[in-house]
């Protein structure tokens, strides 16, 4: 079975090891010490906080694995480092919504980074596959659900 390789910015990668690191390290105390007092209430058939604690652990270890997974088969994309002729991964781009005439700024982003919230989209999303690879001043037609979305490239920058 081929990996799959997940892109990531510093930034990115840098946050996946920190959560791994406070998984493994705060959140199997914290569950350790779960699983010891409720066990010490007896009767684990009946015991709901045994229970619950160890549907929480199923959960903490399945999490840290997926962590783990992403970690060994991510490759870090610096856009800082590469040429800004074309947007990719982790280049922030400026765009003029022709329709609503204003200007929306983005991230490119993996999905495992996208927050729209902090305006980082995936490469993989409707909007980032289409700006994959273009240049400033290039057209950019999305379909969404109510229509095409029509952009115009003014800005590629480095992060």
């Amino acid at each position: 079975m081929a990996k799959e390789e997940m892109i990531l910015t510093p930034e990115g990668y840098a946050k996946i090891e920190a959560e791994l690191e406070e998984l493994k390290t705060v959140k199997r105390k914290e569950l350790s010490e779960r699983l010891k007092v409720a066990i010490s209430f007896g009767d684990l058939r009946e015991n709901s906080e045994y229970h619950s604690a160890k549907d929480d652990q199923a959960f903490l270890e399945t999490k840290i694995l997926q962590l783990e997974r992403m970690l060994k088969t991510a490759r870090v994309v610096d856009a800082s480092s590469a040429g800004i002729d074309k947007v990719g991964v982790g280049t922030i781009v400026t765009l003029h919504d022709v329709e609503f005439d204003e200007k929306i700024r983005y991230q490119l982003v993996s999905p495992a980074e996208a927050d729209v919230d902090e305006n980082k989209i995936s490469y993989e999303s409707p909007l980032g596959k289409e700006l994959m690879g273009k240049k400033v001043g290039d057209a950019i037609h999305v379909n969404a659900p109510m229509g095409t979305i029509e952009y115009k490239l003014l800005e590629i920058k480095a992060t």
